[in-house]
C-alpha cells in the first residue's frame, strides 16, 4: 500500500488536533505568467507528501544544508524548500527576505551549504557575480545537490553549474501550483542528456497522460497537453467554480485529471519532456514555433547574457518570433548591437532553421518577472508590439 508520510511519524504522537488530512492547509496562488494569478487550494497530504517525495528524490539527509533563495508566499520555497527539509531533517538556510545574488552565494559559503535551490534567472545572477570576481570563488566545495524549477534550464547554463558550482548531482523539477506543486523530477544521477531535455520521471504515487486537442491520449515521443493525477492534485481554485472545472475534468472513469496548459510528450522509459507554455507558442503561417527552442540557441552565444522570445502579431504571417536580448556588454553602440543582431540571426538560421529567425531583435536589461521570478511573457509581448509600431527591431 502507500507509504503515507501522515502515518509515517515515529515516538510519541500529539494530542488529537481533530485535522483532516484532506483539509486545505495553503490557499496558493499561481505565478501568473500567462493571466492573472489564481488561488489553488492545497490540502495537508497533497503538500506533505509532496515534499516528502521531493526529499527522497535529492537524497536529502540530516547532513544536508540547503540554501533556499526562492520566496516562502510561491511553492518552490514552501513544498520544495520547506517540506522537503523538514521532512527529512535537513537544515534550511534562507539567504535575504527578497532575492539578492550576494546574499545566496554568501549564505552558501557561511553556512557550508549542501544544496542550492533557484530559478535559471537567479542561478544566472549568481554566476555572474562570480565571473566578475565580486564574490570569491571559494566555499562552493560542499555543493552537491540542488532544484533548478520554475522554467527549463538550458544546456549552457547547466554546464556551468556543474563546472562552477559543483552542482553535479542537481536536479530539475517541474510542476506547478495546483498540483501542490510538483509532478516530474530528475534523480541525482540520471544522464546528462535527461537532464537537460527532460524534467526525469513522474513522482511516486502521479500519473500523467499526454493529449491531442480531442482528449485522446497520444502515444510515446508524440506531442500534446500534459494532464496529471493523484494525491498532489488541487481542490480547486478558491471561489472560481468554472476555471477550476475547465482545468480539473473527469475521464470516464471518473478520476481527476488536472491540465496544466504544457505541451508536452513522455518517452517509452517514462522521462517526461516539456516543449512550452501552450499560451506562448508562436503559430508563424500555420506552423507552431517553441520559444523555448530558440531561447536555447541564442543562450549559447556568449555575447547573450539571457534571452526572451515572444510572438508579434503580423499582418502576414499572423505571428513573427521577436527576440529581447540582455547582452553581455550592456553599454553596446549602435555598432555593437548591429553586429550582435546579425550574429543571432545568422546563428539561428544556421543551427535552427529561416523560419525560426527573430523577425524582430529589442535590447533589454531585464524582463517584466513575477514576485517569484519567472518572466511574464504577456507584458514582453505588449511591449514588442509598442517597440514594433515604432519601427524598432528590425536588422538586415
Amino acid at each position: 500500500g502507500d507509504a503515507d508520510v501522515l502515518r509515517d511519524g515515529e515516538g510519541g504522537k500529539l494530542a488529537p488536533k481533530e485535522l483532516d488530512a484532506d483539509e486545505v492547509v495553503n490557499i496558493q496562488f499561481t505565478s501568473g505568467t500567462t493571466s492573472m494569478p489564481k488561488a489553488a487550494c492545497l490540502t495537508h497530504r497533497s503538500v506533505l507528501n509532496n515534499g516528502k517525495s521531493i526529499g527522497d528524490r535529492m537524497l536529502l539527509t540530516h547532513k544536508d544544508i540547503v540554501c533556499c533563495p526562492p520566496p516562502l508566499f510561491h511553492c518552490f520555497g514552501a513544498v520544495l524548500g520547506y517540506m522537503a527539509t523538514s521532512t527529512h531533517g535537513s537544515a534550511i538556510v534562507l539567504p535575504s527576505e527578497s532575492f539578492n545574488a550576494e546574499a545566496t552565494l554568501r549564505a552558501v559559503q557561511e553556512n557550508a551549504c549542501t544544496a542550492l535551490y533557484g530559478v535559471p534567472t537567479m542561478f544566472i545572477s549568481e554566476l555572474e557575480l562570480l565571473a566578475s570576481g565580486a564574490v570569491p570563488y571559494e566555499g562552493f566545495s560542499q555543493l552537491r545537490t540542488g532544484i533548478a524549477a520554475g522554467s527549463s534550464i538550458p544546456a549552457a547554463l547547466m554546464r556551468k553549474l556543474h563546472d562552477v558550482l559543483g552542482l553535479t548531482q542537481l536536479t530539475i523539477c517541474y510542476g506547478m501550483t495546483e498540483t501542490s506543486p510538483v509532478s516530474a523530477m530528475t534523480t541525482t544521477d540520471d544522464p546528462m542528456w535527461a537532464r537537460l531535455e527532460t524534467v526525469g520521471k513522474l513522482l511516486p504515487h502521479v500519473e500523467a497522460k499526454v493529449v491531442d486537442l480531442d482528449g485522446k491520449v497520444v502515444a510515446p515521443d508524440v506531442r500534446g497537453e500534459l494532464a496529471v493525477a493523484g494525491y498532489l492534485v488541487m481542490k480547486g481554485y478558491w471561489g472560481d467554480e468554472a476555471r477550476t472545472q475547465e482545468a480539473i475534468r473527469p475521464d470516464e472513469e471518473g478520476k481527476l485529471w488536472m491540465y496544466t496548459g504544457d505541451e508536452a510528450s513522455m518517452d517509452q522509459d517514462g522521462y517526461v519532456r516539456i516543449t512550452g507554455r501552450i499560451k506562448d507558442l508562436i503559430i508563424r503561417g500555420g506552423e507552431n514555433i517553441h520559444p523555448l527552442e530558440i531561447e536555447n540557441a541564442i543562450l549559447a552565444l556568449p555575447s547573450v547574457t539571457d534571452v526572451s522570445v515572444v510572438g508579434l502579431p503580423d499582418p502576414k504571417y499572423g505571428e513573427v518570433v521577436a527576440a529581447f536580448i540582455m547582452p553581455k556588454n550592456m553599454n553596446a553602440g549602435d555598432e555593437e548591437k548591429l553586429k550582435t543582431a546579425k550574429e543571432i540571426k545568422t546563428w539561428v538560421k544556421e543551427t535552427l532553421s529561416p523560419h525560426l529567425v527573430p523577425k524582430y531583435i529589442f535590447w533589454a536589461d531585464g524582463w517584466p518577472k513575477t514576485a517569484s521570478g519567472k518572466i511574464q511573457k504577456f507584458k514582453l509581448r505588449e511591449t514588442g508590439m509598442k517597440l514594433a509600431e515604432e519601427g524598432q527591431g528590425l536588422y538586415p
